[in-house]
């Protein structure tokens, strides 16, 4: 793609109906293969340009337009009619760090973008959409358990993957106890959070995928390991409205979760693995009470 100008945008927003005047490009990197720039206007507003295959534009697009009123996502801007490109609110804060208590950003989690979640069609396959979708959702559950076992070689011992790995076969055994399919952000970890005064203020770059809303809930809570307690879980709990899950269940998919965590701390965050390490001890001992 040849090297986009201040011109060259300013025509793409007119030509979408847009009367914004464009004085500065910026070229973000990150884990996309495609092309994202962040742009200022004059007014003070910034904008994420982003090109992408058309399929994962596409994708994207509709979670953002089906969540549109939650007020922690970006809002579109227009879209290109190939599905080559998008436009998208920018939201300003931090990643990571800065993001206060977990049972204040998870309620806001809760309340305001998993509580708006609606149920898509029933008979579309578990798992991201586009790529790798599933025929069970215990299908999807065991790949991300073996992924993560591998990942957990030398760190945990064999029967911790074992005891997860018959959780997840007797929890999700069948499709018809996971209730009904959900579309889902698919990445609702802290990486993908933006803070602002220790406050969450926003939810980026999502991964469209069906499943249970629980998976969304759990992924969140267990993708830092602060507050990684019983007490945290069921007060963010209580506020999620479709939630129907038992107490033991609740500890039985954190477990799970909690050790494909642990595998992706190994690989892509070891300053996390202490944490991780000791809040598997943590758990370990509450689900085998």
């Amino acid at each position: 793609m040849n090297e986009l100008t201040l011109d060259d945008i300013r025509a793409l927003f007119q030509q979408h109906g847009i009367n914004e005047k464009i004085t500065h490009i910026r070229q973000l990197s990150g884990t996309t293969e495609g092309l994202v720039l962040k742009l200022d206007a004059e007014r003070g507003e910034s904008y994420i340009l982003k090109f992408e295959t058309p399929g994962e534009i596409r994708t994207v697009e509709r979670l953002l337009r089906a969540y549109e009123r939650s007020p922690l996502l970006p809002k579109v801007l227009f879209t290109a009619e190939d599905g080559s490109y998008f436009a998208y609110t920018f939201m300003e804060g931090t990643t990571h760090f800065n993001r206060g208590a977990k049972k204040d950003w998870m309620a806001r989690l809760t309340k305001e973008l998993l509580n708006r979640y609606e149920e898509c069609e029933q008979e579309a396959p578990w798992g991201r959409i586009g790529y790798g979708p599933r025929r069970t959702w215990k299908e999807f559950n065991v790949f991300g358990i073996e992924e993560a076992r591998i990942h957990l070689n030398g760190t945990l011992p064999q029967e911790d993957y074992e005891d997860v790995l018959s959780a997840a076969e007797r929890l999700f055994e069948h499709d018809a106890g996971q209730g009904r399919k959900y579309l889902l952000h698919g990445d609702t970890g802290v990486h993908n959070f933006v803070y602002r005064e220790e406050a969450l203020v926003g939810v980026i770059d999502p991964s469209p995928m069906v499943g249970p809303i629980l998976y969304d809930f759990l992924y969140a809570f267990c993708s830092s390991p602060d507050d990684l307690n019983i007490e945290t879980l069921m007060n963010a709990y209580e506020q999620l409205e479709p939630g129907t899950a038992d107490r033991s269940r609740l500890i039985e998919e954190t477990l799970i979760q909690l050790y494909c965590r642990t595998g992706l701390s190994v690989k892509h965050h070891p300053h996390d693995l202490a944490g991780y390490l000791e809040a598997w001890t943590y758990w370990k001992t509450l689900y085998r009470r």
